[in-house]
């Protein structure tokens, strides 16, 4: 098993280019099971994610040559199951299910797994399958899914849920008639995962707003795409550059999908700027403390959570970190005081109090962006930090040691660690 070796105290400069978004790249994927002929992906991250989805697109009959940042998914006889073995590696998985339904009439897809952040049901995605027509029952850990052609129809989620309107944009793009999704989630993925759809024939509206609609059509059309930066990767890096000083350019980043982020980074008395096609950060002085509180887009990101709290670590007061939308997400929390932070937790708040320093310690990484916020915390910490289970990393940052490393940091991949 993979570990990340940091030693810190070292500002970070020069630049680094963001990858594109793993979690447009995903249900961009799964969209290739809506059509026929060979689709062709561009700028898609080289991470296990992405490796995994190519081998279960490859695993149900569509071969895929992928060789990041080019992803090629070819023709091929489908058949509609999704095995445990691999939908448990990633709960992005079950976006095979709503593609799956819509052109085959059927899907048998394994209840998903992933990051241990929270419950993450896949409930609303079976309500919204049922409203259109589909039969739905669960069969010993499986989604068994029957139906005749998709009916469009009226879904209201309870919540806003990324995948599920992704599953559900994907199954209306071949419904008969008008599906309108209320209450949707107005991720900028959501919105990619709209322009390929758009590309391959169908007609959405709406997305970025909470109502979309889409007119479904008879047949789609294969694709050739670019996928968006990550926002994710890109704000880890401004918070990295941030915590660790110095002066980084990120480079190919949409700052409009950062806005929150970039709000909260300039509070605490972080120089943020537009510069080119990437984001300058510098920070020399004192940070400032502040209180975020978690929110679906244009909100606060629940995916940059972690790694802000190290930077709130370091910032002079008091800080409150309130998680609202996944349940267990303070799993980090432990591990960086163990680093000698400064943070109480109740209930769904993390309160931050400012300390001096931080220190190396050996750490376990228990999801993907607690994994980011460790390297960040090593990065600032006197002494060497090893951060364990770094699988998880690997689900979502392309070489992040290799990037780092070129800004300056000290930080090496040790390999064949014990678990």
């Amino acid at each position: 098993m993979d570990g990340i070796l940091v030693r810190g105290g070292k500002p970070l400069y020069g630049s680094v280019k963001v990858s594109g978004a793993k979690n447009a790249a995903l249900p961009i994927l799964c969209a290739t099971l809506l059509s026929d002929g060979e689709s062709h992906l561009r700028n898609v991250p080289d991470l296990h994610d992405i490796a995994t989805t190519a081998q279960l697109l490859s695993t149900m009959g569509r071969p895929v040559d992928a060789a990041p940042p080019s992803v090629i998914v070819r023709p091929g006889t489908v058949t509609p199951e999704a095995p445990y073995d691999l939908v448990k590696k990633m709960r992005a998985s079950v976006l095979v299910l709503g593609p799956l339904t819509a052109r085959y009439g059927r899907a048998k897809v394994s209840l998903p797994g992933g990051c241990q952040i929270g419950t993450r049901p896949v409930d609303q995605h079976l309500k919204g399958l049922e409203a259109m027509g589909a039969s739905i029952k669960l069969d010993h850990g499986y989604i068994l899914v029957e139906s005749g052609r998709l009916r469009g129809a009226q879904i209201v989620f309870d919540m806003p849920t990324v995948t599920g309107t992704e599953n559900l944009m994907m199954a209306a793009a071949l419904a008969k008639g008008k599906t309108t999704l209320v209450n949707a989630a107005r991720e900028p993925e959501v919105v990619e995962l709209a322009r390929v759809l758009n590309k391959m024939g169908a007609r959405v509206r709406g997305a970025g707003t909470n109502i979309i609609d889409i007119e479904g059509q008879d047949e789609l059309a294969p694709f050739d795409h670019a996928i968006i930066p990550d926002r994710i990767e890109a704000g880890t890096f401004l918070v990295a550059a941030a915590a660790a000083g110095g002066d980084v350019l990120v480079d190919n980043v949409r700052s409009d999908d950062l806005e929150a982020l970039i709000a909260a980074l300039r509070g605490a008395g972080v120089t943020v700027e537009p510069d080119g096609t990437g984001i300058r950060v510098v920070r020399t002085g004192t940070l400032r403390s502040v209180d975020v509180t978690t929110a679906p887009h244009p909100g606060f990101p629940t995916d940059m959570q972690a790694q802000f709290m190290v930077l709130m670590c370091l910032a002079e007061g008091t800080s409150r970190i309130a998680e609202t939308v996944f349940e267990n997400r303070f799993m980090h929390v432990p591990e960086l005081i163990r680093m000698g932070a400064d943070l109480h937790v109740e209930g769904h708040t993390a309160h931050v109090r400012h300390v001096t320093r931080l220190d190396g310690a050996s750490v376990m990484a228990t999801d993907l962006r607690a994994s980011a916020s460790l390297v960040i915390a090593g990065l600032v910490a006197d002494g060497e930090t090893l951060v364990r289970r770094v699988y998880h990393l690997d689900r979502g940052y392309e070489h992040i040691e290799t990037k780092l490393g070129g800004l300056g940091a000290d930080v090496t991949r040790v390999r064949g660690l014990a678990s």
